[in-house]
């Protein structure tokens, strides 16, 4: 009898799990731009100093906020590789037992 200590986090992706996904980050970005946007706008038209320095505070920590965003992204499939890895690994480990 074998132990399998992988099976449990086994997920099943589908093309469209990963559009979900794919999409949920392509909005969650498309709403960080509109808001960037937005504070760029604000920042214009404001006439106080002590206004545009709070709109520039706030318009670093969108932009910040967006490269989060991608680096979870980046995160997400390295996670996705390795797991791919350790079921590759596993396969051959279960064949050669088998043998």
């Amino acid at each position: 009898m074998t132990c399998n200590s992988f099976n449990f986090i086994f997920i099943y992706v589908t093309e469209e799990n990963l559009s979900v996904e794919k999409s949920h980050t392509r909005e969650m970005k498309n709403d960080l731009e509109v808001m960037k946007t937005k504070l760029n706008a604000l920042e214009a038209s404001s006439g106080d100093k002590q206004q545009r320095s709070m709109i520039g505070v706030v318009n670093g920590l969108v932009e910040n906020q967006r490269r989060l965003v991608d680096e979870f992204e980046h995160l997400k499939k390295a996670i996705d590789l390795l797991t791919i890895q350790l079921f590759k690994v596993e396969n051959k480990l279960d064949d050669k037992r088998e043998k």
